[in-house]
């Protein structure tokens, strides 16, 4: 059984945690970059309703069923810099999906290699986990290198398989296979 609550996971430069209000700040920043309302549910607005509503959103995925919404902050100072979710709608089946985004001003420093690597450690000890897999637009590279430095592997084309905006997008799969021996 999965756990009830959001815990807290450290990094060596990230801690995983659940949302705080005074992390408005960081949605409101984000709510005008050109690709993550896109690809998530950070309201493009910015408006302060709009952006309590999403926090609430994030601390309410795990009650309704869709997963962990996990902010992603800085191990010293616990300043929010992204998010990162496991999403468990096909856990009865084994798997588990993983989505992560970092605001421009923290890009290229390793928080969101260092918050993939910290919920992969935590998901595969989750009970009857037998796959992690992650979604990554081709062009996207700095997201797809993170995956494969954290050692999930690419599978392959998922052809117009989202939705981003107004088009249909192209995705690479990527997968993590817990080792049996490692869960024993």
């Amino acid at each position: 059984m999965i756990p009830t609550t959001v815990p807290i996971l450290d990094g060596t430069l990230v801690r995983l945690r659940a949302w705080k209000d005074s992390d408005a700040p960081l949605i409101t920043s984000v709510a005008s970059d050109p690709l993550i309302p896109l690809i998530t549910s950070v309201p493009s607005s910015g408006k302060p309703d709009d952006v309590a509503a999403y926090l609430e959103r994030q601390r309410n995925r795990l009650t309704e069923g869709t997963g962990f919404s996990f902010a992603i902050a800085d191990l010293k100072t616990d300043e929010a810099m992204g998010n990162i979710g496991l999403w468990t709608r096909d856990y009865d089946r084994g798997r588990l999906t993983i989505g992560y985004w970092v605001a421009e001003e923290f890009r290229h420093r390793g928080h969101a290699q260092d918050a993939l690597a910290t919920l992969t450690r935590w998901a595969v000890t989750l009970p009857g986990v037998g796959r992690l897999q992650l979604f990554v637009e081709p062009w996207n590279e700095g997201s797809w290198r993170i995956a494969e430095a954290c050692s999930y592997m690419r599978e392959g084309l998922l052809r117009q398989w989202q939705s981003v905006g107004d088009r249909r997008r192209d995705m690479w799969v990527y997968s993590l296979i817990p080792d049996p021996e490692d869960l024993e």
